[in-house]
């Protein structure tokens, strides 16, 4: 009678862990809403108040926002990708500094239209994207390193481009003048509330998702992520999958890049330091897995928002900048941890 008592006691208490691990897996999971939801619950409360109003609330604060973190957010869509698939981009900020410094140049000095010097940043930055990766692939080198080399690599031409001087844009239909029309991407829509760099932040994000989670190329990322041996095995030509996402990062950075020249007028070859390890944050605060084959887009952008929303917190309650970044820093190694103990967890499941 004891005997199989003990058995449908030990079988019952099964389900009770799985159910306890999957609760755990899907709190980390949702980790940046979750975050994303204390942080604007922190700014209320801490936030200073000016005729009885709140600032963190304010429209104009809120704008500020997501423009802070429009052009982190755009790389850190691309960034999703190549996480998925387990690699790195380290180059990615200095590739947005690049794709400034060259998009300034070319408008300012080539005289070049707004379409045509837009077109060719981006495939630039694709194109710098896709090298990276197929060194990696080709020859099976962390991209870690490969990508830390780019970094200096772009970092180096927008130098070299800009002769380490700030390019002003200025507006107008003579020669060493921008078109006129690419001075929106420093505006504000509706009633003067919404970015127009967020919308392009929006509208990234938005196809990102899709390709990801509703085509062949995203069953692709994630396979390749997840297991890349049976992901060859099973026909997955895992080799220009990971050319590709590597080429996604380099032209969303670009994208960020004509962004970042178009809400300041100028581009430099100084700008975009650490804003890699800004996207990656987001990323991984997002829930996408440092170890490759899990993530999600939806979670990335909350990430960034929430990201943003911490700093602007900081920043009204006159915080030093200094502690933004050991903030940041103890949430990126927080959601590692909790990434580390959902996996082990799971083994344990198993």
């Amino acid at each position: 009678m004891s005997g199989p008592a003990t058995i449908r006691d030990s079988s019952a208490a099964v389900p009770s862990g799985r159910r306890r691990v999957d609760l755990f897996a899907i709190l980390v999971r949702f980790q940046s809403v979750i975050g994303l939801v204390l942080v604007a619950i922190g700014g209320i409360i801490f936030s200073p108040r000016r005729h009885g109003l709140i600032l963190f609330l304010a429209p104009d604060n809120m704008a500020n926002i997501v423009r802070a973190v429009s052009e982190t957010g755009i790389i850190a869509v691309g960034m999703t990708f190549v996480i998925i698939t387990a690699g790195i981009d380290l180059s990615v900020g200095a590739l947005l500094s690049l794709s400034s410094v060259l998009t300034a140049t070319i408008m300012t000095t080539a005289g070049w239209g707004l379409i045509p010097t837009v077109l060719f940043v981006v495939a630039c930055g694709a194109a710098f994207g896709a090298v990276q990766g197929a060194i990696s692939t080709r020859f099976r080198l962390e991209p870690f390193i490969v990508t830390l080399a780019g970094l200096q690599v772009a970092r180096g031409l927008a130098l070299v481009i800009s002769n380490n001087q700030y390019i002003n844009i200025s507006y107008g239909d003579g020669p060493g003048l921008a078109p006129p029309v690419f001075a929106i991407l420093g505006d504000r829509l509706f009633n003067n509330i919404v970015p127009v760099a967020t919308l392009v932040f929006v509208v990234v994000a938005a196809i990102a998702t899709f390709v990801l989670n509703f085509t062949r190329f995203g069953r692709y990322v994630f396979a390749v992520g997840g297991n890349e041996r049976a992901a060859r095995l099973s026909g997955v030509p895992v080799t220009a999958v990971k050319i590709s996402v590597y080429a996604i990062t380099g032209l969303v950075s670009a994208i960020a890049g004509i962004v970042h020249a178009g809400q300041f007028n100028f581009g430099s070859a100084n700008d975009g330091t650490g804003y890699e390890l800004t996207a990656i944050a987001a990323v991984v605060i997002g829930g996408t897995s440092l170890f490759g084959g899990a993530g999600s887009m939806v979670g990335t952008v909350a990430g960034a928002v929430m990201l943003g929303a911490l700093a602007n917190v900081l920043q009204l309650n006159n915080i030093n900048a200094a502690l933004q970044l050991l903030a940041t820093g103890a949430i990126i190694v927080l959601a590692a941890v909790l990434q580390s103990l959902v996996r082990r967890r799971e083994g344990l499941g198993r």
